[in-house]
């Protein structure tokens, strides 16, 4: 186990991760802010499924994601079907439009990552890749807690 030193570090540095953020939000397209790219993304990796799925991927309320399909429905990127289990819901799908703006965040991220990472090894890419996603995996299998202030 590791020591408390290497956990306040970690917190640092994972506070300091929106510098990262920041720089991948940019590259998005005027018209695809950050939550119309989340959903998108989700869509694109998940496939079709409905609202609710989709907010708790995003980890948001139901509001904000309703906020965030209206704006890519808006554009056409994705479809709102009825759902055959049940005709109160909603299935969302990605169009052939969405598809392809999808395919454009793909690369441009990809760029980003390429461009600034250039002086990173191939195992050092994929090493950083297998510990985000064992973090995330950590922290995705844990009881929600909240600590008193």
């Amino acid at each position: 186990m590791a020591g408390q030193a290497h956990y306040e570090e970690l917190a640092r540095q994972l506070s300091a991760i929106g510098v990262v953020k920041r720089e991948m939000a940019r590259m998005l397209p005027y018209d695809c802010p950050g939550g119309s790219a989340g959903v998108l993304a989700l869509l694109g990796r998940h496939g079709e499924m409905r609202m609710s799925r989709l907010a708790e991927l995003l980890s948001v309320d139901i509001s904000v994601t309703s906020r965030h399909v209206a704006h890519v429905a808006e554009r056409g990127w994705i479809e709102r079907l009825p759902d055959p289990a049940d005709k109160r819901s909603r299935i969302l799908r990605l169009t052939h439009q969405g598809r392809a703006v999808v395919a454009e965040l793909d690369r441009r991220s990809s760029r980003l990552m390429s461009d600034r990472l250039s002086d990173w090894s191939d195992d050092e890419v994929g090493q950083l890749t297998r510990l985000l996603g064992r973090l995330r995996e950590s922290f995705g299998s844990a009881a929600p807690t909240r600590t008193p202030a």
